[in-house]
């Protein structure tokens, strides 16, 4: 029988087996109104294939689910959440959690939000009334949040702090362009959330 202290099992190659590192693995939040572009957000950063509960829209929702300009390309909608994961550098996962749009599945928003470590607001402005339900959401709990105009199209048709005092943003909280298609717009956009979230619980520490 092996010792307790004997020297590792040597690993093919003749190397000594290491023990990788377990990653540091955080839960966060995508959220905005109807149609923002939550679903795209995370499919376009996840590493593995991202689980969508999507159900094909009716007519019952005519009248009721404004997805503005997009109305006549929507044919489907979140229906409970979208989930996605993202490796960063540093052995940090990101598990993405995105909401249904829909004010009449709002009750699930407590489930979802429970434990973690932030949130992305994901902002049509066209539609910015949509919005106020998510930040007053986050606001109301304490939970860390950045602001994230979708540029449809690649177009931003208003600067950053017209957004911010349309919607009541306090000056701490970030406000930042992306592009829910884009891979590299994504990413940026999460960096940027995770570090506004340690620079909030290093301030409270």
């Amino acid at each position: 029988m092996e010792s307790a202290n004997s020297d590792p099992v040597p690993a093919r190659g003749g190397a000594p087996a290491t023990a990788e590192p377990a990653p540091v693995v955080v839960k966060v939040i995508v959220a905005g109104g109807f149609s923002v572009g939550k679903t795209t957000f995370i499919g376009s950063i996840s590493d593995i294939e991202p689980l969508s509960t999507e159900a094909a829209m009716t007519e019952h929702s005519l009248g009721v689910d404004d997805a503005g300009e997009r109305a006549t390309r929507k044919v489907s909608t979140t229906v409970a959440m979208d989930f996605g994961r993202i490796a960063l550098p540093g052995r940090l996962w990101l598990y993405l959690f995105g909401t249904p749009g829909q004010d009449r599945f709002v009750f699930m928003w407590d489930d979802l939000a429970r434990g973690a470590v932030g949130a992305v607001v994901l902002v049509d402005t066209g539609r910015l009334e949509q919005s106020f339900q998510a930040i007053s959401y986050f606001e109301s709990r304490g939970v860390p949040f950045v602001v994230a105009v979708n540029c449809f199209d690649g177009v931003a048709r208003h600067g950053l702090d017209e957004i911010r005092d349309a919607l009541a943003v306090p000056a701490d909280v970030p406000v930042v362009y992306t592009d829910a298609r884009s891979r590299q717009a994504t990413k940026e956009t999460l960096v940027r959330l995770v570090r506004h979230a340690m620079d909030r619980i290093q301030h409270a520490a």
